[in-house]
This record gives structure tokens, C-alpha cells and sequence, in this order.
């Protein structure tokens, strides 16, 4: 798996993937040597790299950067591939994206107009980090965590779902990359069924509380 961005969801989720035993080649946009602490301490499963390396080195890429960084993210080495966008806007980080405020695109939409031959789905950008990593929980665990995803291609999308189940989780089929904003930041979905930030251990979440989150959505 190679890492296009590296803060604290892509950190997160490549300690899940090493656990889960995938090979990981961590990027950002500081240059590999900024990332060597990180590697050494994931392991013989990790290393660092370039962006493009990262981007050629995987079977499946994450992009796990700011919005406003979308026209750096390497589309080359991207072409065919299964890409995972964790990516949130927010426009007193990113600044006002006038097609991101006027909501006539999701932010998936957007990165797919830099990446046009990356096989996209939008995952991981609704649950906070510290969740992410605490409640992991092995297939037919009773208290198994679901998180959404959306995209437009089937098999990436069944590429997704295998990954996301390896480290801990089920998954709820939320449709297409245009309605992805039903778990945009801000919707019932987002960040809240998994219990508050000062609760670190966060709380799990069933399939029919986050389908229920996703159909009370509003744009």
C-alpha cells in the first residue's frame, strides 16, 4: 500500500495495515527522510518514499492530504489504480474552493478531476484518528465498527472493502462518488457516532446506526 500524506489518519492507518500485515511505503510532501522515525518504528513492513514512488510502489493508494493539496498529488502513477480518499475539506485550512462551496462537487469529485484515471472511493475521512485505531476488532466480533465508503467503481470498491475489513472493520455501502457528501465533514455520520474526541477509546458502531446516519443526511 503506498500513502500519499501521512498525518494522523494515514499514520493510523498504516500501523492498521502492518498490523493487519500489508507492506506500507509512507509519503508527504517534506520528503522521505522526515518520515524515518515513522517507518523504523512500524517496522520491517514499512518504509518511506516519494510521493510518486509511493504512488507506484501500492496496489491500493491512500490519499490523505489537505484538499488544497489535491493538484500536488501525483496522477501519473495513479492510472488504474484503487485510491482511497480520507480527505476532508475545510476552507479555513484549504481556503474557499468556490465548486466545494457552492456544493455543485463533493471533494471526491474534485480530487478525481487531478487523478481523472485513479479508480476512487471515498473512506476513513468520518471517523477521528484515536477511533480509528481503538476500535479495530476482528471479523464476527459483536461489537465490530462500520464505516462508510462510496465510489463508482465495483471493483475498487470490493478492493476497498477487503483492505477495511483486514484491519477491523464492515463497511456500509453509502452509493456513488457524487453523493459522498452525505459523510462529508459536518453530516450525523461524521465524527459523531463514535462518540466524542475526549472519549479516546471512542464507542462501535452498528451497521443500522450508520445507514440511519447516512439517510438523515442534508446538503
Amino acid at each position: 500500500m503506498g500513502f500519499i500524506g501521512s498525518g494522523s489518519i494515514g499514520r493510523t492507518l498504516a500501523r492498521l495495515a502492518v498490523g493487519a500485515g500489508h507492506q506500507v511505503v509512507l509519503s508527504n510532501s517534506r520528503g522521505p527522510e522526515t518520515l524515518a522515525d515513522t517507518a523504523a518504528e512500524l517496522g520491517p513492513r514499512a518504509s518511506a518514499a516519494t510521493s510518486e514512488e509511493a504512488a507506484a510502489a501500492g496496489d491500493i493508494i491512500v490519499v490523505t492530504v489537505p484538499v488544497s493539496a489535491f493538484p500536488h498529488v501525483p496522477a501519473a502513477p495513479l492510472a488504474g489504480k484503487t485510491v482511497i480518499d480520507t480527505c476532508n475539506y475545510g476552507p479555513e485550512r484549504d481556503g474557499h474552493i468556490p465548486e466545494l462551496d457552492s456544493k455543485s462537487l463533493t471533494s471526491s469529485e474534485l480530487l478525481l478531476r487531478y487523478v481523472p484515471d485513479a479508480l476512487l472511493v471515498k473512506a476513513f475521512n468520518n471517523i477521528f484518528f484515536k477511533h480509528l485505531l481503538s476500535l479495530a476488532c476482528q471479523a464476527g466480533a459483536a461489537d465490530r465498527s462500520y464505516l462508510p465508503i462510496a465510489g463508482d467503481s465495483a471493483p475498487a470498491k470490493a478492493a476497498v472493502i477487503e483492505f477495511i475489513d483486514s484491519i477491523g472493520y464492515s463497511v456500509v455501502d453509502a452509493g456513488t462518488l457524487a453523493g459522498s457528501w452525505r459523510q462529508a465533514t459536518g453530516t450525523p455520520v461524521w465524527g459523531t457516532p463514535y462518540g466524542p474526541y475526549s472519549n479516546e477509546q471512542g464507542q462501535p458502531v452498528g451497521e443500522d446506526a450508520i445507514r440511519a446516519a447516512l439517510a438523515t443526511a442534508t446538503r
